[in-house]
């Protein structure tokens, strides 16, 4: 045989036993995380995406029009290619508040008041009745469909994930359901560093999530020096892999 032909058979070989494992893998989970990722300040983005890319698990994202990294936000243009890649990929995408708006308290006759902290009332705490809100949670969607031809699923998380019966209740109505996450699931990356370095975040998120959890993570956080991801990431995947975890997409 010549080695040609060697290398073309071994590789062949070597090809089917990834497969079967993937196989395998996918054969013998008996439990399920859910992934999700909000926007953040998308600096970790591209590294989160190939890192879901190279596992082969999809995960669920939140959007909202974000300051990043690179001084635009995360809804223009620039970031086109990005969504149309991970939408092209099979993952599935929610509202996250165009402006990402916080949620402050209850307002009179069932409406709420909101801290938007981008556009054109960054700052500011203003009183959202239900089409205020709705608009404020569509807009993301109808920026998607622009982006990448195909709507949202009907779900959104607001901001911090704070809300009140009467926000989820607006939510409803407008047609998309709320999706918060475990407490296990919070996976830590927008926490200090030194107090929480990526070593006890990844054990601790090992160890903890249970079926049925939801996590949240960001893709780019300002407020921790040393990223979650990628460092955290894979090997967290792997980890809940060994755990026989299948990874889901929201809405369940």
């Amino acid at each position: 045989m010549n080695s040609r032909r060697f290398v073309q058979i071994t590789a062949a070989l070597m090809f089917g036993c990834f497969s079967l494992g993937s196989f395998a893998q996918t054969a013998s989970c008996n439990k399920t995380v859910y992934l999700t990722f909000d926007t953040g300040n998308m600096s970790v983005a591209k590294q989160v995406d190939q890192i879901l890319k190279r596992q082969n698990v999809k995960a669920t994202f939140f959007l909202a029009n974000e300051k990043t990294y690179r001084g635009d936000y995360a809804l223009e243009d620039s970031w086109k290619p990005f969504w149309q890649q991970l939408a092209k990929e099979g993952h599935h995408f929610g509202s996250h508040t165009y402006d990402h708006d916080y949620f402050v308290k209850d307002g009179p006759k069932g409406q709420v008041f909101e801290k938007s902290q981008f556009g054109p009332k960054a700052g500011q705490t203003v009183l959202y009745n239900e089409a205020t809100m709705c608009k404020q949670i569509r807009r993301v969607d109808q920026r998607f469909q622009e982006m990448t031809d195909q709507p949202l699923q009907k779900i959104w998380r607001a901001p911090g994930g704070k809300v009140s019966p009467t926000l989820v209740r607006i939510g409803d109505m407008c047609g998309y359901q709320h999706i918060a996450w475990a407490s296990a699931g919070f996976l830590g990356d927008e926490l200090n560093s030194d107090k929480y370095p990526n070593s006890v975040l990844l054990e601790k998120a090992s160890r903890e999530l249970k079926d049925g959890d939801i996590t949240m993570a960001h893709l780019g956080i300002w407020s921790r020096k040393d990223p979650w991801a990628p460092a955290v990431l894979e090997q967290l995947i792997v980890n809940l892999k060994q755990r026989s975890f299948c990874f889901g997409l929201l809405p369940k």
